[in-house]
């Protein structure tokens, strides 16, 4: 062997080597983060409780979400169903309308959440059913499957309220990974045909870009911990984040579905030129897009609510 190929050889594993003791480091950080975001590791977990009480608006929002509830309260009817094994739970609000809408919200969130998304749709005719997904709330379940076994549940929902709640329409609005669980839900060859469309606020194109910019925003390392943690997802739940995402999905649901976009301008994780692509991808021939200047990723509402409220309320009029 010459000199050139003992340079090489040593080179190469230097590399190797090098790869293998960034492996062995970033392993265990990618499995704390893993556990840390995706996966329900006690009871007390992503309960019935605000979940950033320090951010003032993420508070405010959750307070007037809770004053909605309890003037409503005699409207509420608790309800539960069992999905894929799991014991579901989730408040059903019944206004005396023909059709539904079942808010999906995002992740740690439970049904409580749910509660600030729905004074649109009261005026706009719908009876309202806020859930608590899979491993939130009061639900089973441990890990986050980030909307695409979900979406079993959501048909579970979707049927619930079709033949035992009396609705004609069931609409979905999803907040950021709700959205998701949506979108897959209506790309569903067994998606029931009571579903008739969905209003999204802040979905992403894929769960890895959107995870990406979360991690940037903690100021976590990206390689390889990113990649490693989409490793946990699939090992643990089968869900392979490269091939299922909402860009995919939009791109099969039936022609006669409609689809409402609320995207921020300042969404720093679902970011425009992203959010653009999905509207465009979209398969449904009536869909409508609304951009907002103020509010970042999923707390439009509270930033603009007037434009917000009024978004839905016509869309609904059409």
């Amino acid at each position: 062997m010459g000199i050139l190929g003992i340079v090489l050889c040593i080179v190469a594993f230097l590399l190797i080597s090098g790869l293998a003791a960034m492996l062995i480091y970033t392993y265990p950080i990618s499995k704390r983060v893993y556990r840390q975001q995706l996966v329900r590791t006690e009871p007390e977990k992503w309960g019935r409780v605000c979940s950033a009480p320090d951010n003032q608006e993420q508070q405010e929002m959750w307070d007037l979400g809770n004053e909605w509830a309890q003037q409503n309260r005699e409207k509420m009817t608790e309800v539960s169903l069992r999905s894929e094994g799991f014991q579901l739970f989730g408040e059903y609000y019944d206004f005396g309308c023909n059709r539904c809408v079942i808010i999906l919200p995002g992740r740690c969130e439970s049904l409580a959440y749910s509660y600030y998304f729905a004074p649109p749709y009261q005026q706009a005719g719908f009876n309202v059913l806020v859930i608590d997904t899979r491993c939130h709330g009061k639900s089973e379940g441990i890990y986050n499957t980030i909307g695409v076994k979900e979406r079993f549940d959501v048909i579970a929902w979707a049927d619930y309220a079709n033949t035992v709640l009396g609705n004609q329409e069931i609409w979905f609005h999803g907040i950021c990974i709700g959205t998701a669980a949506g979108v897959y839900t209506m790309a569903d060859p067994n998606c029931p045909k009571c579903v008739k469309g969905l209003v999204t606020e802040g979905c992403f194109v894929s769960f890895r870009e959107t995870f990406k910019r979360h991690m940037m925003a903690d100021k976590r390392p990206l390689f390889p911990v990113l990649d490693l943690v989409m490793f946990h997802i699939n090992k643990n739940t089968g869900t392979n984040v490269y091939k299922d995402k909402p860009l995919s999905a939009f791109q099969k649901i039936p022609a006669h579905m409609r689809v409402l976009f609320l995207y921020g301008e300042k969404d720093i994780f679902s970011i425009p030129e992203k959010s653009q692509k999905l509207f465009d991808v979209c398969a449904a021939k009536d869909k409508q897009i609304v951009w907002f200047d103020k509010g970042g990723h999923s707390h439009l509402r509270i930033n603009n609510t007037k434009k917000y409220d009024d978004a839905i309320i016509s869309f609904f009029k059409e």
